[in-house]
């Protein structure tokens, strides 16, 4: 009897075994590559759905969505044509819902769409190619921030920064753009990787990158248990400024004392450098024009500040254009030509021409876009700490 009952038990605990672990696996079909990248720099993109009935192909890469076609398997499939190397953000249009590429594992970090990567290779490796060079680390950390909340940075130390416990190294501050999170620089900027390559080739200085995160009025409505406030609609609106303001609070007396607590920074202003893309652009513009004392190395992408508002809170700027000229050591300008904020951007540096403001600018081609953005870090870059 004992042995017929312990028989049972057996067999009833090993079919729970198989139970649970049919409903951990996930759905089971036929494999799916995506996207593959080819020779002749074409890309093939696939998604599994059976059941749709129409699927479409969205990316930067492309000037309108495509139509994607179905095999028997149910697998959706469409190649582009050749795609200029560089990384580009893609999703699916599955009647009529946005989705990421489920066979892909590189996706872009941001609060609202959720898209998938696809990196296509230069024949000679671009500048945030993964090449066999010595590398830094990436680590994640969290700090005591504004309001009793808690922070998230990602942070980039250099080649050989755990190998000298002794040397110290200068910071650049670099601030994503709306919607985009602490990761964003990380991921789809790749500035781990550039930082990698330069240094590697005795372009720029090593140094320490801090990536916070850029809406800090979510973080504190999320941790406190509110609703998500949506974004400001006007760029310097006072809600605009307001929250800018906070983020310079939270970064000049939180941030950088943390960093300069648990890194081995140099912690002076000739060793710290602040830039951003878009809405980190402009939180980068008012930080340092706010915190002259705190920062030497200013660098804007896709961003600008309106001559009112210059004149209004930082008159100082233009004002005094030989002691600016003294306390920045880099002030950088760029944006694309077809990008949205063109012309705010030349508008703005109309405005710091005609105060006498010394100023580098770059303006490419293309658009608001992480392509432009990791072209103006590679040139910004090795103009860092020299």
């Amino acid at each position: 009897m004992n042995q017929q009952l312990t028989n049972r038990l057996g067999l009833f605990f090993a079919l729970i075994c198989l139970y649970t672990g049919a409903i951990a696996q996930p759905p089971r079909g036929p494999l799916v590559v995506s996207p593959q990248v080819n020779a002749d720099k074409t890309v093939t993109f696939r998604y599994l759905s059976p059941t749709a009935k129409e699927v479409k192909l969205s990316g930067q890469f492309l000037k309108a969505p495509v139509e994607m076609s179905k095999n028997a398997q149910g697998i959706w499939s469409v190649t582009s044509e050749p795609v200029k190397p560089d990384i580009y953000p893609y999703s699916f249009q599955v009647d009529g819902v946005t989705v990421m590429d489920p066979a892909n594992v590189a996706f872009f970090p941001n609060e609202r769409f959720k898209a998938s990567l696809v990196d296509v290779p230069g024949d000679t490796p671009l500048v945030h190619a993964m090449k066999d060079v010595p590398h830094g680390s990436i680590n994640y950390e969290y700090y005591p921030s504004l309001e009793g909340t808690t922070g998230s940075l990602v942070v980039y130390t250099p080649p050989g920064y755990d190998q000298n416990p002794a040397k110290k190294y200068p910071v650049f501050y670099l601030i994503s753009g709306t919607t985009d999170t602490e990761e964003t620089f990380f991921k789809v900027g790749k500035t781990n990787l550039i930082l990698d390559n330069l240094i590697a080739e005795g372009k720029a200085k090593p140094m320490i990158i801090v990536m916070p995160y850029g809406n800090m009025a979510a973080r504190v409505a999320e941790q406190k248990g509110g609703a998500k406030p949506a974004d400001p609609t006007v760029r310097d609106g006072a809600d605009a400024v307001k929250r800018a303001n906070d983020f310079a609070t939270d970064l000049v007396s939180k941030v950088i004392p943390y960093v300069e607590k648990n890194y081995r920074a140099v912690a002076n202003r000739e060793s710290r450098a602040i830039g951003g893309f878009s809405r980190g652009g402009g939180q980068t513009l008012r930080t340092a024009f706010g915190n002259l004392d705190k920062f030497a190395w200013v660098c804007s992408y896709s961003s600008y500040l309106s001559p009112a508002e210059m004149d209004q809170n930082f008159p100082h700027i233009g004002g005094k254009p030989e002691t600016t000229n003294k306390q920045l050591k880099l002030f950088w300008v760029s944006v694309g030509s077809d990008d949205f904020l063109y012309k705010g951007t030349v508008e703005f540096m109309d405005y710091l021409k005609a105060k006498n403001v010394v100023f580098k600018s770059l303006i490419t081609d293309g658009g608001h876009t992480w392509m432009n953005v990791k072209k103006y870090v590679a040139e910004t870059a090795p103009l860092l700490f020299q």
